[in-house]
């Protein structure tokens, strides 16, 4: 059945799931030919884009919690694809050699991500939609 024909398609709730559910699908289908779920490729990509990021920094740009965002380094620490340093009270984390060789895979997958989800929206509901859903999130947050 289609969301949009469910008895609670008017209820965000449900829709907000169901949306997730579906767009997670679509995220697995392209990050599998990395082997790397969609939570581990976005911390990687931010890694690799800004080496000795703190995971108190992962976890609120990813809005993860802190638990979370170590239990997905040290999966990627066993893939050796981070490693994390100590500096005095301070964790740093680190993409390996083996992690920058995939960041142009990497970048297909985004692209193929976003033209995935360009296909099913224009580029402009998609951008209303993003912003509409990150507003109501920070106001739950307050």
């Amino acid at each position: 059945m289609k969301t949009s024909s469910s008895k609670f398609n008017g209820c965000i709730y449900f829709t907000a799931n169901a949306l997730a559910r579906k767009t997670e699908k679509l995220a697995q289908g392209v990050w599998k030919k990395l082997d790397l779920p969609p939570s581990h490729a976005y911390l990687l990509l931010m890694v690799l884009e800004e080496p000795g990021l703190q995971p108190g920094f992962l976890s609120e740009h990813l809005q993860l919690q802190p638990s979370t965002v170590t239990r997905l380094i040290e999966k990627l620490e066993e893939k050796k694809l981070v490693v994390r340093t100590a500096e005095g009270k301070v964790t740093n984390v680190y993409p390996t050699p083996k992690a920058r060789e995939l960041w142009p895979k990497m970048k297909e997958c985004v692209a193929e991500f976003g033209k995935l989800c360009g296909n099913l929206a224009s580029c402009e509901e998609t951008q209303r939609l993003v912003a509409s859903m990150a507003r109501m999130a920070d106001k739950i947050d307050s």
